[in-house]
């Protein structure tokens, strides 16, 4: 089995950012992405969905090192002192890693 070593970068923010951070990691090169919806509590409070526009959304991308942390870089510069949102990044072993 061809395994190897990407990292997993996570995003959990607001779901009305996700028309702008596509456009920001089509620019930044990444490889591709995966949305999906997500609930919780943190620090800015409950995020239930309960408006299209009001809840969270989870987006994972699967790319090599340098590029997951210059994508969470940007992620940080742009959108941190304005937005909810939560960045963190983990080593994945992948199938196929030509893909990513």
């Amino acid at each position: 089995m061809d395994m190897a070593t990407r990292t997993l970068l996570t995003l959990i923010c607001e779901a009305a950012l996700e028309s702008r951070l596509i456009k920001d990691l089509e620019q930044l090169g990444a490889p591709g992405w995966t949305v999906s919806d997500a609930r919780g509590n943190g620090s800015r409070g409950e995020r239930n969905a309960g408006w299209e526009t009001d809840g969270n959304i989870r987006l994972e991308i699967i790319c090599n090192r340098p590029l997951a942390e210059k994508l969470a870089r940007h992620l940080q510069d742009t959108y941190y002192d304005n937005f909810a949102m939560v960045c963190y990044l983990s080593d994945v072993e992948v199938l196929r890693p030509e893909k990513f």
